[in-house]
Order: structure tokens, then C-alpha cells, then sequence
């Protein structure tokens, strides 16, 4: 197709591209059109009178003189499709082509004022929804041509005020294709897109350390036990003490003499009295608030050196290898006798609800045992070390967590109802005690060498919340208050540091139901 220009317009002076462009323009334009194939001419002035080799490729019938440049207009364009015009208005073409860039940002440079041509034979919805998805849905509405001038009255070189910030864009939500499954408006991915919770602060230093001479460094005795009437016991050398940690009031309780020693401590449920084991083999029985012994009772060979209660049942290990029940209700020093260990009783527990008892020795064997039977429901001999740290879990029924020696060092958690081990932890070293929150799902571990450190874990992710220091020796007792706040531990180093380790129990929310609806509603906690 010949386009002609009137006469009228041979007085206009044809200019080349490098003056219209400012430096800037240039550099703005280069940055575009470089990386594109096509070679672009550099056309120069016709001249009647002395003609000149042209440098451009025109259509048979086509001269220069019929090309004229338009002026730069408020944004760069593409090539004008070549037309007929009305003999009054001259038909112009642009000496400079943008390939099709619908993919890139031009938006951000200022660069395009209307969409992209789609190219023939493509879908434009797909082109449509191919932008939304790569760019958001905000993309269109830059190169939309809706509006007509709202584009071009921006600067073409001015780009967005966006250009250097952050701006997190999303795919329109009508997008058959739109990744918000992924997204937070997901019911099942709520949780991978809530930021995680910061980790509980525990302070690293204790709140209250008490001095306690003659405290034994022997890892099979059990020489502090916390009250649920507050009261703290500890066995130094042949004496207990009792601490009130109300009102920090130390009364000693009693002497066994120079020819006996304290090995093992345990208060009741109730928290009034006190059961003490012998060096000599007995069991006594001590009333805490008056200060009074009300029983003694035998049965073992050597020392007892951990003792547990349940609401009416008083068991008691020795270095005899034996287990023997006692019960205060009857006259008999012993209603029954669990043999099943073959060496020295040093963990004893009572599972939480009182049907079972899980016994600890130094065979590396844990058993549980039922109140029905002589003979150990089960045997879990995979501890290779002594298994001294033994916790039944508040908040799961038959969740049963052992601790083993320095050659050990695991923490094993075992479901009672079945005999299988479901998880264990390699800690690294001596494991000498054990205690689960009853607050919240954590649990408490003291050690030995090297490190003699005190470990929270999260159970059932096992991952560690804090790593407590400042025992200079093994950390072998262990004890924990009233409210499950604070521990209280102690060690070789003859010191009890107390500790703020687990925050108060959560007070459940009241569901306050009124109307029909209410009924025979259920509150799950």
C-alpha cells in the first residue's frame, strides 16, 4: 500500500530519532528494543536535487518523502497500521517498533498505554488469564485501554512509584487456575500459613537456690520430694528437713541416728504424710504437720531407696532386688511381694489412674506391673544402662517415658496398652531423672556428665524449649511444685536451685450456652 503525503506538508522538516529522544528516553528505550532481532534503519534526509542511496526498504511506489515522523506522543508506541486517510488529515508512521512484550512489566517504565495486539490465531481470554497468574490481576488494569487518557497522561518516561518497593501480589481469586488452595484462604492450610508461635521464654538462671549439705551423690537414691501442701523434703545424711516454701520455715523432722541414713523420700497424694527409706531396710511412715512417726514397717534385706504411692498403696524397691507393697490399712508390714528385677530397684511409678506400676533397675529392664498379677504385664529391655528416670504422662492414658544410664542416655517413650516404643531420644548424656508437666504437654529431664544439665522438651515433636546450667555436678534429684510451675533440683555440688520452668495452667474459657440449642451440647477441651 502507497501512502502520499499533501504537498502542503513538504515545508515540515523531517528529524531524525536521536533528536527527538532525550538521553534518558534513549537509555529507556535501548534497554527494550536491544535484545530484539530486527534491524532498524537510519533514514536521512531526501533531497530533489542531489539524490541519495536510501537506507530504508520501501514498498514498490513509496518514496521517503511520502514518511513523515510524528512527534513523541505522551507514551512510546508500537508501529501504526498503514491506512488510508482522508485527503485532509496525513497519514504517519513511526520510524521505531516495540515487539510484543504482553508478558514484560512496560506498566512499570510507562511504556505502554493500551494492551499488547494479540497475535493472530491466539485466545485472548488465555492471554488474559496467562497475565493474571504470572503478574495478578492488577496487571490488566494497567494496560487496560479502558479510560483512554488516564495512561497517557503520565510522563513515558517517568516509571511507577512502585518501581523499587516490595509489593506482594495475588492471583485473582475468579481464577480457574488460581494457586489459592495454597493460599490462607484454604481451610486445610491455615496452619502452614500462620506464622509459628515465638518459643516460650524460660529464664536460664534459678529464682532461689538453697544450700544442702551432706546431699548424697548417689545416682539409686531419691532424696527430695515436693508436697502437694507445699512442703519440701530432703534427706541430708541421716535427717530429713522439711522446707515450707510459703513461708521459707526449715523444721527437721527426724534422725535416724549414726547407724542408720536416709535413702529415699516420698510424700502422699494428700500430702500429710511422709514415707522414709532406710539405709537398715525399713520403711517408716511420718506425720508431716505433727512431726510424728506413726509406722514402721519391714521387709527388705538391704536399703530402700525409692519408694511411691498410690491413693492407698505404699510400694517400696531395694537393693535386695525386690518390690514389696505395703498397706497402712491393714496390720501387715507387707501385702505383696513383685520379684522380676535382677539387680537393685531404682525407679518406681505409679501410672496416673493407680492400676499400674512401672519399676526401674539396675538390669537396664523396665516393667510395668498390674495390680493383679505377681509376674511383670510387660518387660522392655531395650535401655542399655540403669533406668533410674521413670514419668507416667498426665495427658495421655498408658504414655510411659524412661530415662537410662551414662552408657544409655535415651529417653524412651513407650505405650503401655501394647509394649511398643514410640519414639526415642539420644540426649547425650546420663539421664537421672524424669517429670511431665501437668500444665502443658512438656516434659522435664535432669542429666549427668558432661554437662550436668536440666532439658524441657515438647512432646510429642520432642524439640528442646530450654537447656537450663549451673549444677557443677550431676543433677540426681528432682522435684516439682505444687501449681507445676517451678523444680526444684538437686545435686552432688550440695546445692537445690529452684527453677521457673512451666507457665500456669490455662483456665478453660466458660461456654456459656442459653436456649434449646444448648442442649445436649458438649464442650471439648
Amino acid at each position: 500500500m502507497t501512502v502520499r503525503a499533501p504537498k502542503s506538508s513538504s515545508s515540515s522538516s523531517l528529524q531524525t530519532p536521536k533528536a527527538l529522544l532525550a538521553p534518558t528516553q534513549r537509555g529507556l528505550f535501548r534497554s527494550w528494543v536491544s535484545s530484539s532481532s530486527i534491524n532498524f534503519p537510519n533514514p536521512e534526509m531526501d533531497s530533489p536535487q542531489t539524490p541519495r542511496k536510501t537506507g530504508l526498504n520501501l514498498p514498490t511506489g513509496m518514496s521517503e518523502s511520502t514518511l513523515r515522523l510524528d512527534s513523541l506522543s505522551s507514551s512510546f508506541r508500537g508501529i501504526s497500521s498503514l491506512s488510508s486517510s482522508s485527503p485532509s488529515k496525513t497519514s504517519t508512521c513511526s520510524d521505531r517498533f516495540i515487539p510484543c512484550r504482553s508478558s514484560s512489566r512496560l506498566h512499570q517504565f510507562g511504556l505502554n498505554d493500551k494492551a499488547s495486539p494479540v497475535k493472530d490465531g491466539g485466545n485472548e481470554a488465555y492471554q488474559r488469564l496467562l497475565r493474571s497468574e504470572l503478574f495478578g490481576s492488577d496487571f490488566d488494569s494497567f494496560s487496560s485501554p479502558a479510560g483512554g487518557g488516564g495512561q497517557a497522561a503520565s510522563s513515558p518516561i517517568s516509571p511507577s512509584k512502585n518501581m523499587l518497593r516490595f509489593k506482594t501480589e495475588h492471583s485473582g481469586p475468579n481464577s480457574p487456575y488460581s494457586p489459592s488452595i495454597l493460599r490462607h484462604d484454604s481451610g486445610f492450610s491455615n496452619e502452614s500459613c500462620t506464622p509459628p508461635k515465638p518459643p516460650r521464654k524460660v529464664p536460664k538462671t534459678p529464682h532461689k537456690v538453697l544450700d544442702a549439705p551432706s546431699l548424697q551423690d548417689d545416682f539409686y537414691l531419691n532424696l527430695v520430694d515436693w508436697s502437694s501442701q507445699n512442703v519440701l523434703a530432703v534427706g541430708l545424711g541421716t535427717s530429713v528437713y522439711l522446707w515450707n516454701a510459703s513461708n521459707s520455715k526449715v523444721t527437721r523432722l527426724c534422725d535416724l541416728g549414726p547407724n542408720d541414713g536416709v535413702c529415699s523420700v516420698q510424700w502422699t497424694k494428700e500430702g500429710s504424710y511422709l514415707s522414709i527409706g532406710t539405709n537398715g531396710g525399713q520403711v517408716q511412715v511420718w506425720d508431716g504437720t505433727q512431726c510424728k512417726k506413726v509406722r514402721t514397717m519391714s521387709g527388705h534385706q538391704t536399703r530402700t531407696g525409692v519408694l511411691a504411692w498410690n491413693s492407698r498403696i505404699l510400694a517400696s524397691g531395694s537393693r535386695d532386688r525386690n518390690i514389696l507393697q505395703h498397706d497402712m490399712r491393714v496390720s501387715n508390714d507387707c501385702i505383696n511381694k513383685l520379684v522380676g528385677h535382677k539387680s537393685e530397684v531404682c525407679g518406681l511409678k505409679w501410672s496416673n489412674d493407680d492400676r499400674e506400676l512401672a519399676s526401674g533397675g539396675n538390669d537396664n529392664q523396665l516393667l510395668v506391673w498390674n495390680q493383679h498379677s505377681q509376674q511383670p504385664a510387660l518387660r522392655l529391655t531395650e535401655h542399655t544402662a540403669a533406668v533410674k528416670a521413670i514419668a507416667w504422662s498426665p495427658h495421655q492414658s498408658g504414655l510411659l517415658a524412661s530415662g537410662g544410664g551414662t552408657a544409655d542416655r535415651c529417653i524412651r517413650f513407650w505405650n503401655t496398652a501394647n509394649g511398643h516404643q514410640l519414639n526415642s531420644v539420644d540426649t547425650g548424656s546420663q539421664v537421672c531423672n524424669l517429670a511431665w508437666s501437668k500444665n502443658v504437654n512438656e516434659i522435664v529431664s535432669t542429666h549427668g556428665y558432661s554437662q550436668n544439665q536440666i532439658m524441657v522438651w515438647k512432646y510429642p515433636s520432642m524439640s528442646k524449649v530450654a537447656t537450663l546450667t549451673g549444677h557443677s555436678m550431676r543433677v540426681l534429684y528432682l522435684a516439682m511444685s505444687p501449681d507445676g510451675q517451678t523444680i526444684v533440683t538437686g545435686a552432688g555440688d550440695e546445692t537445690l536451685r529452684f527453677w521457673n520452668v512451666f507457665p500456669s495452667v490455662k483456665t478453660p474459657t466458660p461456654c456459656k450456652e442459653t436456649g434449646l440449642w444448648s442442649l445436649g451440647r458438649t464442650q471439648i477441651r
